[in-house]
């Protein structure tokens, strides 16, 4: 497998947004918010994922954790999750709305802070210029596809909650200048699961689940 870009590939496992078939979450307590899974797509190599590591900031709940671009979900501002996603991207690393295609959507994730997180997949040409905003945005890290691919560079711990197996992971990068990134929580668990939907890797923990509103409301709500 060489991981060179390929659309329709792509496009055929993917779902969506409105697919029945797509896990969509929704609670009351929860804050709703819309990531874009971005991929820099290159013609005779592997693709990179697009992350952002987040400026730290006393307001943000994520604040200096490595994520995908995107953000809440504002009623004024936004009349669908896209709109959030395709907003908060412009605002976030620069990338107008009309130099992204999108590609399709997996299943919502939930952070243990009250976030539920839509990410709708898209990509971008290699020509394409990223502008951090630098009071929401530290640093743009671009990750080759095939190190998330490795499932040497997978770690994986699992716990009983009641009767279910829950997973938790994360991938500890190292960038060519020996730079270390920890991709964890509910990002590590949309990359992992877009992997598995579009390649069938398994990296996964086979039995195992990610944790949704049920198991988590009680604290959320306190």
């Amino acid at each position: 497998m060489d991981f060179i870009f390929d659309e329709r590939l792509i496009r055929s496992k993917l779902k969506d947004y409105d697919s029945p078939d797509r896990l969509s979450m929704s609670h009351e307590h929860f804050v709703n918010s819309a990531v874009v899974f971005l991929i820099f797509q290159y013609k005779e190599k592997p693709y990179d994922l697009v992350l952002i590591r987040r400026t730290k900031s006393n307001s943000d709940k994520h604040s200096g954790e490595m994520s995908f671009p995107g953000g809440k979900f504002d009623p004024k501002l936004d009349k669908t999750y896209l709109d959030t996603a395709l907003r908060e991207l412009e605002e976030e690393i620069g990338i107008p709305y009309d130099s992204v295609k999108i590609l399709g959507c997996i299943d919502d994730h939930l952070t243990p802070k009250g976030f539920i997180v839509t990410p709708f997949v898209a990509f971008i040409n290699s020509d394409i210029k990223m502008i951090k905003q630098v009071s929401e945005v530290s640093e743009i890290v671009k990750i080759p596809i095939t190190f998330f691919a490795n499932k040497e560079n997978f770690r994986e711990r699992t716990y009983k909650l009641k009767e279910d197996l829950i997973g938790v992971g994360k991938f500890n990068y190292y960038s060519p200048e020996n730079k270390k990134y920890v991709i964890f929580g509910a990002t590590s668990h949309i990359i992992v699961k877009f992997i598995d939907t579009v390649y069938n890797l398994g990296l996964m923990t086979p039995g195992c689940r990610r944790i949704n509103c049920e198991d988590i409301k009680d604290r959320i709500i306190k």
